[in-house]
């Protein structure tokens, strides 16, 4: 964990202190190196389920992807804003590259912490260079109004958690994430139900599910690309990675409980879908996707089978990096157009052919084209809904079948038919953008050819000791 966690915190002396014409290529090299490094965790020879290197830091098959999603994410990001970036003066560039340097800091320690209580000050202070991120290099006047939705609805639904985890330490006396997964809860009839609420609401507005869903679609469009990358492809994972570790806890519960949660997220996967097809807006119609694929995640995690766990591990990494990519050329197109109405940018296949081609691949990745980990995840969860309930086939098959439809619409009216005669004169697609492009893609393509680097912990006896059986 230190051999990471340690050249991250020196990337802030490095951001400061390298002269101004190496900062960029400086910091995104040392970001690279380090989520080399990073890639290490993927050799597990831990035979208990959890690697320590002291008794806060530690990691399991659960936390090494979304770890390693968030140390690829930091180089890309800073790629990614090179150059809208460029025209500031030299102390903001640097004070936006510390601010995403302290966001991947807090990352690691959130999901590489072992402690609950640390794990909820780290999803807290995400907020904080995030929120600088959107208000101050927003793009639009509306960027305060997304900043106070994204801070308020994030502080309002954690708060009960803070509440929540305040009374099991009570209870349990501890609060290590090796200890409660072992735990029996003893709690009054009526408390115990507000209580498995308040664990589950702050993780669930985090995700979003649908209902609590408006704080997304506003920061996302509000955001600049490297607000909008790291919101989609990690901070919304936060949520479903709380939720996995504190559904352990709350096993007995969840049973009758999570019927509201389950129906809200999979009636949001059509009502969100729905959305994106009449959506003009680019940015905004990636950002309702997401909520879409977030929904069928809550459904898989909350139904507590070792199948919806394992699916919703594997969409939420195909989903991080194909929902970043998607960002990434929308942003490519911005910068060149200067508008995200999609009326107004059409055609540009014929101007920017191999940027095309990436805009092919990446919708039929969103729609979850086989044999990518996009489908395998989503199959995994829409058979273990339906296992669980023959009904559910209904509203997880038509979600589907709108994803396939808002993803195609995206492609086409985009990349196909006329090209508009303002938009002629535009400069070619870069090299940086095509390594960006390439680097989000190239990890989700080799994920085919070995997944259970995704869903080893679902795997894992000692973690699912106390997840219900789907056919109990």
């Amino acid at each position: 964990m230190l051999k990471v966690l340690i050249p991250t915190i020196m990337m802030i002396p490095t951001a400061w202190m390298v002269d101004k014409k190496w900062l960029w290529i400086t910091t995104s090299s040392q970001g690279l190196m380090i989520a080399i490094i990073g890639l290490t965790w993927m050799k597990w020879e831990s035979e208990t389920g959890w690697s320590t290197s002291n008794l806060y830091l530690a990691t399991d098959p659960l936390s090494i992807p979304l770890l390693i999603l968030s140390c690829w994410l930091l180089p890309l990001m800073i790629i990614a804003s090179q150059n809208h970036m460029s025209t500031e003066p030299i102390n903001r560039q640097r004070t936006f590259i510390m601010l995403l340097t302290f966001l991947q800091i807090f990352l690691i320690l959130a999901f590489g912490s072992t402690e609950v209580m640390m794990f909820y000050i780290m999803f807290e202070a995400t907020l904080i260079p995030t929120l600088i991120i959107i208000t101050r290099w927003g793009n639009q006047a509306e960027r305060l109004n997304a900043g106070t939705y994204f801070l308020f609805y994030t502080l309002a639904g954690s708060l009960p958690l803070l509440v929540a985890l305040l009374a099991l330490q009570k209870d349990l006396g501890t609060l290590s994430m090796f200890i409660i997964q072992h735990a029996d809860i003893h709690m009054s009839s009526w408390g115990v139900k507000f209580w498995w609420a308040a664990c589950l609401i702050a993780f669930l507005v985090k995700m979003p599910l649908y209902g609590v869903h408006l704080w997304l679609p506003k920061a996302h469009v509000e955001a600049p690309i490297a607000g909008s990358m790291v919101l989609a492809a990690v901070l919304l994972k936060l949520g479903g990675y709380g939720m996995m570790r504190v559904m352990t806890v709350l096993t007995p519960m969840t049973k009758e409980l999570a019927y509201p949660f389950i129906v809200l997220a999979l009636w949001g996967i059509i009502m969100t879908g729905s959305i994106c097809m009449r959506q003009t807006d680019l940015k905004s119609m990636i950002a309702y996707s997401s909520v879409s694929h977030m929904g069928l995640v809550a459904a898989g995690i909350m139904i507590q089978t070792p199948w919806g766990f394992t699916g919703a591990i594997i969409l939420m990494i195909a989903h991080g990096l194909v929902s970043s990519a998607l960002f990434c050329m929308a942003n490519t197109n911005y910068e060149r157009t200067h508008s995200r109405t999609l009326l107004l940018a059409r055609g540009l296949q014929t101007l920017l052919p191999l940027m095309a081609t990436w805009w092919f691949i990446s919708s039929l990745a969103n729609l979850a084209l086989p044999p990518l980990p996009n489908l395998m995840g989503e199959l995994m969860i829409i058979t273990s809904m339906f296992n669980w309930s023959r009904l559910t086939i209904i509203l997880t098959g038509l979600g589907t079948l709108i994803t396939a439809a808002y993803s195609l619409y995206m492609f086409l009216m985009t990349q196909r038919g006329p090209t508009p005669h303002h938009i002629i004169g535009l400069e070619p697609s870069h090299t940086r953008e095509h390594l960006l492009i390439t680097l989000h893609l190239t990890p989700l393509i080799l994920l085919m050819l070995k997944p259970e680097l995704m869903w080893g912990w679902c795997m894992c006896k000692h973690s699912l000791s106390k997840i219900l059986d789907c056919d109990s």
